[in-house]
């Protein structure tokens, strides 16, 4: 046989023309929204979609995860870009795909349930901007949570796709809470809502390949609705999860291109293309063409996020979720929120706290906003509690899910916990068995009226009535009433390139050009050394301020930090003591290169002359509760502080009156910053 027809061989093999499979297993693709929500925090702008959008339109695939999740919050808080509009424009790119998104039953896609006037408004725009699958989910596995949003989503015409949060108290599948009859059941009960699909979601990446097969059995014995199965990789198990899935009759599984892929995100489509080739499950699409978009994506848009990309670690996977049962995104925010407060040295304890926490609060699910919920919680107790007392600073939401405002949790909430969650609660100390809606004051109408000098229609509102602080502050970049932040801004390859030559340049000892013996200023007494590490190289770098302005005055590459062979040496010893240089007359500075006037600095305790409201973690300002000139009781709440989407109320420390207050709504704020002085 010639090398020629060989070739031809296989492009007829693993082309899109060969035989069609008996039952072709169906697959959603999720890059474009949990993929890079799994490995670079939903930072993923709508312009970096575009460029492989057509071609991603001529796969196959069932459907394509564009919207939803995090990607609400995160463009207009982040990116800058109007969510509504990203749906719009997919839209003309890829015409012939559904577009499938992430719906939060009743938390829509917020951290809590809203007023069903607001759930109700929400899908219908949803649907009218362009959206058709609603796989719709709740963190409780409560499905009084679908009452409002399900209607909305048949009245519009769309797909209702009901989900099934897949946790565990095993290790494996079992234990007498989350079993084989508690999914069929919820399964057997999305059916009878008109489910169109039903998703078993593994946020975590938990299911076992066996317990994967045994699952998918008994639901495709209970139920006609097609069974679709998605796992995240976290665990490692998800590929081998998938062709157990497909051999018990799996109808559709998740997966993404492969620079999306693995780690805390999902399988990649290729390698389970190329395992079912030839099978009577055949998915069908065309390896080169998935090649083709996948060049596209690793040279046109990941280097614009690889500075996102968690490198800490050299394996993929992580096995201890296992234990933990935390989702990866939630994790590495937790990492990070460590990192933070200077407390990663404490990660291990949060470990060991975390399941202990999810149990007191009811065995619930680990997936938005529940895995956020307990996480947090977790990390205040770790912090703050003592020996003497656990949960001495309780999140909102963790009171909102103890009063029932979430639902009903799968095993009761530890009566302690309830009752030391719900002393002093505004709605009542005693909780809610109805469904949680039924409680909350319609929201719309009051939002429309608060937001109409800055709305221009109702997607506006909506995006106010979920985030009043950050959608705020969003329409007025939107209309040009605020300027939009530079991090907010876009990064280019341009932005790429000059920062890979920065690199090499400090690499190299190059970092900055070497100016003339004339250029130079005589060292002052100002000057300060610094060690600056990059990757296994540091630097000894001068600076000094010269005029309120640093000034770079001399970069040294002293050594390799790792030595040949991979031993580590011996950390860096400081440089010698230079004598101060004599203090040469200041000589003004050209008007083009003067010195901005340095901004005020913060209140720091020791100077506000009363008793500081610190931040003990950082965090955002959602509001402030007392104003200058309240009286103030000990314990009475006086700023309202977001830290990881959770609220914390942070309570007066002292009786007083409130002397000052140092920030605004919306305000970002660092750990131990003084946020208000009461006297």
């Amino acid at each position: 046989m010639s090398d020629h027809t060989q070739v031809k061989m296989t492009e007829m093999n693993y082309g899109k023309d060969r035989p069609k499979a008996e039952n072709p297993v169906k697959i959603e693709d999720l890059s474009l929204r949990d993929g890079h929500q799994s490995l670079f925090a939903t930072r993923g702008r709508t312009e970096d979609m575009i460029p492989v959008a057509e071609m991603m339109d001529e796969v196959g695939f069932w459907a394509v995860e564009t919207w939803g999740g995090a990607t609400f919050d995160t463009m207009h808080r982040f990116l800058g870009e109007d969510p509504w509009e990203r749906i719009r424009t997919l839209k003309r790119y890829l015409k012939k795909t559904p577009f499938s998104m992430l719906l939060r039953g009743q938390n829509l896609v917020g951290y809590r349930n809203y007023a069903d006037d607001v759930a109700k408004a929400f899908v219908e725009r949803a649907a009218e901007n362009g959206m058709d699958i609603f796989r719709t989910f709740d963190a409780l596995n409560d499905y009084r949570n679908f009452e409002t949003v399900v209607p909305a989503i048949k009245a519009a015409g769309k797909h209702f796709q009901g989900c099934i949060c897949y946790t565990m108290t095993e290790p494996r599948l079992g234990g007498d809470v989350y079993n084989i009859d508690y999914y069929v059941s919820k399964a057997k009960a999305l059916e009878d809502m008109g489910a169109d699909t039903i998703c078993v979601k593994d946020m975590a990446g938990l299911i076992a390949p066996y317990d994967a097969y045994n699952l998918v059995k008994a639901l495709k014995e209970n139920v006609k609705t097609p069974i679709h199965l998605h796992s995240h990789f976290t665990s490692g198990m998800s590929s081998m999860s998938h062709l157990k899935a497909i051999e018990a009759g799996v109808d559709i599984i998740d997966t993404c291109m492969s620079p999306y892929a693995f780690r805390t995100s999902h399988a990649a489509i290729e390698p389970l293309v190329m395992t079912l080739i030839g099978t009577n499950r055949d998915i069908g699409f065309d390896i080169q063409h998935l090649a083709k978009i996948n060049e596209v994506l690793e040279r046109d848009v990941m280097p614009k996020y690889k500075h996102l990309l968690d490198d800490s670690k050299v394996s993929i996977i992580d096995i201890n979720v296992l234990l933990h049962q935390t989702p990866g995104g939630m994790l590495s925010n937790l990492v990070n929120q460590l990192r933070e407060m200077d407390a990663l040295d404490r990660i291990n304890d949060v470990y060991r706290e975390l399941p202990r926490v999810r149990k007191e609060l009811g065995q619930i699910p680990l997936v938005t906003p529940t895995s956020q919920i307990v996480g947090i919680q977790t990390v205040n107790n770790v912090l703050f509690d003592d020996e003497n007392e656990r949960y001495k600073m309780i999140t909102g939401q963790v009171k909102d899910l103890c009063y029932g405002l979430y639902g009903k949790t799968a095993v009761p909430i530890d009566a302690e916990v309830q009752k030391k969650a719900l002393k002093g609660y505004p709605r009542g100390e005693e909780p809610i068995t109805c469904r949680p809606a039924e409680v909350l004051e319609p929201e719309l109408e009051a939002a429309k009226e608060e937001i109409k000098d800055l709305a221009a229609d109702l997607d506006d509102v909506i995006i106010y009535a979920l985030y009043p602080t950050t959608g705020k502050r969003f329409l007025k970049w939107k209309y040009g009433k605020e300027p939009v932040p530079e991090e907010v801004k876009p990064r280019t390859m341009e932005d790429v390139k000059k920062e890979d030559e920065l690199i090499k340049k400090a690499k190299a000892g190059k970092l900055v050009e070497k100016k003339s013996k004339e250029e130079v200023p005589e060292k002052g007494e100002n000057l300060r050394t610094f060690n600056v590490f990059v990757d296994e190289d540091y630097f000894e770098v001068g600076v000094e301020e010269v005029g309120g302005t640093p000034l770079v005055s001399y970069i040294q590459q002293i050594q390799s930090q790792m030595p040949a062979g991979g031993a580590p040496m011996a950390a860096p010893q400081p440089p010698p003591a230079r004598a101060a240089a004599p203090k040469a007359a200041a000589k003004p500075a050209p008007k083009a290169e003067a010195a901005k006037p340095a901004e005020a600095p913060k209140p720091k305790a020791a100077d506000v002359g009363g008793t500081p409201v610190t931040a003990p973690m950082p965090g955002m300002i959602v509001k402030y509760e007392k104003k200058v000139g309240d009286a103030v009781s000990k314990g009475d709440t006086v700023v309202i502080l977001e830290a990881m989407k959770m609220e914390n109320a942070l309570p007066a420390p002292t009786d007083g009156t409130i002397k000052a207050i140092n920030f605004g709504d919306g305000d970002a704020v660092a750990k131990n910053d003084v946020l208000a002085v009461i006297e």
